[in-house]
Order: C-alpha cells, then sequence, then structure tokens
C-alpha cells in the first residue's frame, strides 16, 4: 500500500467511496459523534465522504483514513484540512476513531503525523483544532501534540449555537 504520510503504527492514505462500511463503524455511533450531537444516517456518511473527496479536489487534502499498519484495520479517519473561523483561514487536524481503538494512543500518533505533514508538506505556519469545552478525549490529544487554547468561538451547527475552544500550535 502507498502512503500519503505514516506514523509508526499508523498508514494514511485518501478516502474512497469503498470505505463507506467501514466510516458507518464510528459515523453511525452516537458515543463517537456525540460532539457533533448526532450519529449519521447512511445519507449523511455519504455526503461526508462527498465533501471530503471535494476537498481533496480542491485543497489536496482533508480526512485521511487512518490504517493500522500491521493490521490493515482501518481505525479511524484523522487529517488536516482547511477551515475558516469567523472569516479566517486555517489549517485544522481532526481526527474520529472507531471506539474499538481509544486509549492506545492512535489519535495523538496520528494527530502528531498530521500535523508534521501541515508544517512540512503544506507549509503550514499555525496549525489549529477546534474542540468543544466537554470534549476532554479530544482536548487531552490536542495538549499532547503541543497545542494550547488559543481563543475560543461559537459554531453554528444544525440550528445550535456550540461553543468550541480554539487550540493552536505555531511551526
Amino acid at each position: 500500500m502507498e502512503w500519503i504520510l505514516q506514523s509508526d503504527r499508523l498508514g494514511f492514505r485518501k478516502i474512497t467511496k469503498d470505505d463507506f462500511n467501514n466510516l458507518c463503524v464510528f459515523l453511525q455511533d452516537i458515543e463517537v459523534m456525540y460532539a457533533w450531537d448526532h450519529a449519521f444516517s447512511d445519507e449523511e456518511v455519504n455526503e461526508w465522504i462527498e465533501k471530503n473527496l471535494n476537498r481533496y479536489e480542491q485543497d489536496g487534502f482533508s480526512y485521511f483514513a487512518a490504517i493500522e499498519k500491521e493490521t490493515g484495520k482501518f481505525i479511524g479517519v484523522i487529517g488536516p484540512m482547511i477551515d475558516s473561523i469567523e472569516g479566517v483561514s486555517y489549517i485544522e487536524i481532526a481526527y474520529i476513531l472507531d471506539k474499538a481503538f481509544w486509549g492506545k494512543g492512535y489519535a495523538i500518533e496520528g494527530a502528531e503525523a498530521c500535523m508534521n505533514y501541515a508544517f512540512n508538506e503544506l507549509n503550514a505556519e499555525k496549525v489549529i483544532a477546534q474542540i468543544r469545552p466537554d470534549n476532554l478525549s479530544s482536548s487531552k490529544v490536542a495538549e499532547k501534540i503541543g497545542m494550547k487554547i488559543e481563543g475560543e468561538f461559537i459554531k453554528h451547527y444544525r440550528g445550535r449555537d456550540i461553543l468550541h475552544l480554539i487550540y493552536s500550535r505555531s511551526q
């Protein structure tokens, strides 16, 4: 398998439409998706795939499929993507893992690899993460890869206003 990038235990490749069933395992799990306030329907998973395929076309990167190299298992999605907060564009690192792989250090390992990719390959000066204050696990990942809270903003999602912390790290 040819990887876009690798860490010690993970290989990263672009998501494809063939990943639908693997993605449904965690995108349709309310425990995994609580930061989104809902588990995705089949239609929403397909829309999510299309959104990421469009990001690959437009930006050249987005969430990557994170594959456990030793077993070939699809463990989640981790990647850099362009997003904006209050009209300012940033490269953001985001991660969603199948809960079967929680607590094994994969989010930290993958987020660190993607942050290095953003700095070294995408020439980012700063990388951010948008995290809800009650998402303590995600906050710990951001802190363990050297990110600090820079501010906060209200994200408008599905008709709701949700407070998010802005974590960042500069090169």
